[in-house]
This record gives C-alpha cells, sequence and structure tokens, in this order.
C-alpha cells in the first residue's frame, strides 16, 4: 500500500475519535450548562417564602374560654343573697325561747314542751313533769329551726273548724303566739313542731 494512502486513513481514524469525544463531552456540558433542571428541583423542595415587602399572614388566635366555675359563682352569690337562718340569741335560764302546748285528739291529750334560753327543756303530760338538758347540737338545731325568717309568714291561726279530734299546737315564741292543727303544710313551722315533738312523752 502506497504511503499517501496509510497516511490519509490513520487521519482519518484520528478525526472520528476525537468528533466522538467530543460528542460526549459536548452533551455533558450542555447538562451542566442548563440551569432549568437542578433550579426545578431546589425550588420544589424549598418552603414557600413570601415576596419581599410582604408580611406572612398572622394565625388568629383561639377564642378565650367561658370561666368553668360561672354557674357555681352565681348560686353561691344567690345563696349568700338569700342567707339561711342563724340560731336565735339566749339569755340564760330565765329566757323562754319557745313554748308549745299541745292538746285535743280521741284521748285527750295535754302536753307541753319548753325550752330555756341554758339550753334546759322541761316537759309535762297531765301535770307530770320533767326536766332534761339538750345537747350543744341539738340546742343549736332548736335555736336555728326558732330563727328561720320563713317562721314570720305563717299565719297567726291554721285551724280546720270542719276537723275532729286533730291535735292543736300552741306555740309561744318571738313574742308572737300561732295556733294550728296541722291541716295545712306549713313547713317552717312544722320543722320547729316536729323538733319540740321529739322531747315530749310517747
Amino acid at each position: 500500500m502506497p504511503r499517501s494512502t496509510t497516511a490519509v486513513a490513520v487521519f482519518a481514524v484520528a478525526v472520528l475519535s476525537v468528533a466522538g469525544c467530543s460528542g460526549d463531552g459536548g452533551e455533558d456540558a450542555a447538562r451542566s450548562s442548563d440551569p432549568s433542571a437542578g433550579t426545578t428541583a431546589s425550588l420544589s423542595d424549598s418552603p414557600s417564602v413570601s415576596p419581599p415587602g410582604e408580611l406572612p399572614s398572622p394565625t388568629p388566635p383561639p377564642p378565650p374560654s367561658p370561666p368553668a366555675a360561672t354557674d357555681a359563682a352565681s348560686a353561691s352569690i344567690t345563696a349568700s343573697a338569700g342567707g339561711s337562718p342563724s340560731p336565735v340569741p339566749t339569755a340564760g335560764r330565765q329566757q323562754k325561747l319557745v313554748t308549745m302546748a299541745v292538746s285535743g285528739g280521741f284521748a285527750g291529750v295535754r302536753q307541753e314542751v319548753v325550752l330555756r334560753g341554758d339550753g334546759t327543756v322541761r316537759t309535762s303530760d297531765k301535770g307530770d313533769a320533767e326536766v332534761r338538758r339538750a345537747g350543744a347540737a341539738e340546742f343549736t338545731r332548736l335555736r336555728t329551726l326558732l330563727g328561720d325568717p320563713a317562721l314570720d309568714d305563717v299565719p297567726a291561726s291554721t285551724v280546720d273548724r270542719n276537723a275532729a279530734d286533730l291535735f292543736q299546737y300552741t306555740l309561744r315564741f318571738d313574742g308572737r303566739t300561732v295556733v294550728t292543727d296541722r291541716s295545712a303544710e306549713r313547713p317552717p313551722l312544722d320543722r320547729l313542731i316536729d323538733a319540740l315533738s321529739e322531747w315530749l312523752p310517747a
């Protein structure tokens, strides 16, 4: 083969090799120089940022919780305003806090109970008398029943004239006299009668 032909063939092979390398490098260079791919991935992964000069929208605070004890406080205020009965004051043995006489019935009952200011209780049943002393708690309970403001609303007389053989209760306390046969309910008076009746002979 002539030398000129061999030289031309070697040159052609060298040119083709350089062209192939240039093609691969150019493709890699094109990828590295294209900013769109990397920028797209970066933007998709980064958190959103408000434009410059614009403040982010504030999160509204939760509404305040209403006080849980409103109903309880209202009830407490109402109870305080109404008040509760207080024990009546005492002034010693000579003071009669309350006297209750019981009469009537089929057997013709005549009984009496007297509570004095020193806590002694005198009872009598058809003339037979007995004196005892109330304990501290019982004495306070009786005085508290006497101090109930609702007693002021009890009428002086509650008697059913058409009813026969009912017991009649005559109570004297706080400067007044109240007569009842318990034919009508008078809760504050009924509570006092029940408490005093516990001292009477059965």
